[in-house]
């Protein structure tokens, strides 16, 4: 890796700045016509030349990952035999919308956490 710049980020520097000099764009370093003509006035070549000496005045900015605060939903767990049974009634269940998706049926966990906490006060 290039001054700590990943494969990656060296890859995007070196092609934005081949690109500008392929433009016309003004060199940020003195090169003699003599290694000009040797690398054959390529602007990759030239470009990896800038990168190298440490003028070119691109930064990478790498931002940290977002920090969610929402609360975690809890999903049941059902035994296999009963997901491939419910699976298929599920199928069956499916509705197909005006734009021709289908469209499961399904109820939501915090329905579901709702239901259960109904039948646990109803058994009591």
């Amino acid at each position: 890796m290039l001054d700590g710049f990943s494969k990656y980020e060296t890859a995007r520097i070196l092609g934005a700045r081949a690109l500008q000099i392929s433009m016309n764009a003004p060199l940020l370093i003195k090169i003699q016509k003599e290694d000009l003509e040797k690398i054959n006035y390529d602007a990759i070549k030239i470009a990896e030349v800038e990168l190298n000496s440490d003028i070119l005045p691109i930064s990478i900015k790498r931002p940290f990952p977002i920090k969610k605060e929402e609360k975690l939903r809890r999903v049941q767990a059902r035994p296999i035999s009963d997901q491939n049974v419910e699976h298929k009634e599920s199928e069956e269940e499916a509705d197909i919308s005006e734009s021709g998706e289908i469209m499961e049926l399904a109820t939501p966990v915090d329905e579901v956490d709702e239901m259960e906490e109904e039948s646990s006060s109803e058994q009591e």
